[in-house]
């Protein structure tokens, strides 16, 4: 799976958006369609009903002239003509005696029918006494009705399209208001949250290392390392929330970085945690690999790679931090992304183990970034197997 940005909760808020737009639409055509098809056929039948009238009076006329020509013997070459409609006279086995007609008739089923832009009516002679013959009347088909037909369609159709599409929006707005309210308390409690951790969480890491620099017994300094992870884990919740919240109002210094020293700065950051797991750590960085980016954004980008891959990689596992000129890549042989959740993972709150803590907000961070300086993001997991994450630049000039 790639993807080269992710629009987080907008992303999730559209696609959900979009789901119920094409349902409402497809609803909304097969509304129209079945009302259209409703509509033709009524005028099929208003039209079939008036040359029905017409050729059943016709009829009464001409029967009394076939009636002549049956009992007189049957003359093929003085078989009557009528002057308003062409005839034919078919046998009892349906089939053609006599007549004049432009189309065949096939169908004996229908009493009247339309059949290749002509209307046969079919009148049985046995009423009148005339043995098991078929009379069938003839006339072509204008294609009137029809005209008339789709622009009637079209134009009420039309009308009640631009109806039902008012509808529908005003139906989106009220079905997205209760997932606009839901994210706007979600994102004040984000930021009611970050304002209050900043002091404990800056008090907390000031006096660990205080604390470090004086004698203790083992006991307590593996009890203060163990709170100095805490301090640094919250310290990354911190720095990502106020990324998340801040980033529109932070200053943006885009220098050519050398990602080899930041990643080996942000690696003994969290090498308390990695220990702490009792992970092994595979490192192969390339000397001068550079990136034109704000060293706060990748800081943070690399920052929840390597966070993501410690937090879901099980005690004794494996991560592996690759970085060569245009490539950046942390694989680890964690739980893995389960499949229904691969197309999610860079969308805002969205966690692939929501048995593992936080917020959910490390690889839609990434994706942000990503997406501001043109990077692409490359995901590759299997559940159970592990996960490797690649971010690819073309030149170290991006941005």
């Amino acid at each position: 799976m790639s993807a080269t940005n992710a629009s987080g909760i907008s992303f999730a808020k559209y696609r959900t958006l979009r789901s119920f737009l094409a349902l409402y639409g497809v609803m909304s055509v097969l509304i129209l369609a079945l009302l259209g098809t409703l509509y033709y056929e009524s005028i099929r039948a208003q039209m079939l009903s008036s040359h029905r009238l017409a050729m059943q009076l016709q009829s009464e006329n001409y029967v009394p002239r076939l009636k002549r020509w049956l009992e007189a013997g049957i003359d093929l070459n003085r078989f009557p003509e009528d002057l308003a409609y062409r005839t034919a006279l078919y046998g009892y086995d349906k089939e053609l005696l006599v007549g004049n007609l432009r189309q065949s008739h096939r169908d004996f089923d229908e009493n009247i029918a339309l059949h290749a832009g002509f209307v046969h009516l079919v009148i049985p002679l046995s009423p009148y006494g005339l043995g098991e013959y078929y009379l069938v009347f003839e006339t072509p088909d204008d294609g009137l009705w029809k005209e008339q037909a789709f622009r009637t369609i079209a134009l009420f159709g039309g009308g009640l399209f631009a109806l039902l599409a008012l509808i529908g929006f005003s139906l989106s707005r009220m079905f997205l208001r209760p997932m606009n309210d839901a994210i706007a308390l979600l994102d004040d409690f984000i930021k009611d949250t970050t304002h209050e951790l900043n002091t404990p969480v800056t008090a907390i890491l000031t006096n660990v290392e205080a604390l470090k620099n004086g004698e203790l017994p083992p006991a307590a300094a593996k009890k203060l390392h163990r709170i100095e992870i805490a301090s640094r884990t919250i310290s990354t919740l911190y720095d990502d929330l106020t990324y998340l919240v801040l980033n529109h109002d932070l200053a943006v210094r885009n220098i050519r970085l050398d990602l080899g020293t930041l990643l080996h700065e942000r690696i003994d950051y969290f090498r308390d945690r990695i220990e702490q797991k009792k992970l092994s750590l595979a490192l192969e960085i390339d000397p001068g690999v550079e990136l034109l980016i704000d060293p706060a954004k990748a800081a943070r980008l690399i920052d929840n790679l390597l966070s993501n891959a410690i937090k879901y990689t099980r005690a004794g596992g494996a991560v592996s931090v690759v970085a060569r000129n245009g490539l950046l890549c942390v694989e680890d042989n964690g739980i893995g992304i389960p499949e229904t959740m691969r197309e999610r993972i860079f969308e805002r709150y969205t966690r692939a183990d929501k048995s593992v803590g936080g917020f959910g907000i490390g690889l839609h961070i990434v994706a942000m970034i990503a997406k501001e300086y043109g990077l692409t993001i490359a995901v590759e997991s299997e559940e159970n197997v592990g996960t490797t994450i690649c971010v690819r630049w073309n030149n170290p000039a991006v941005g």
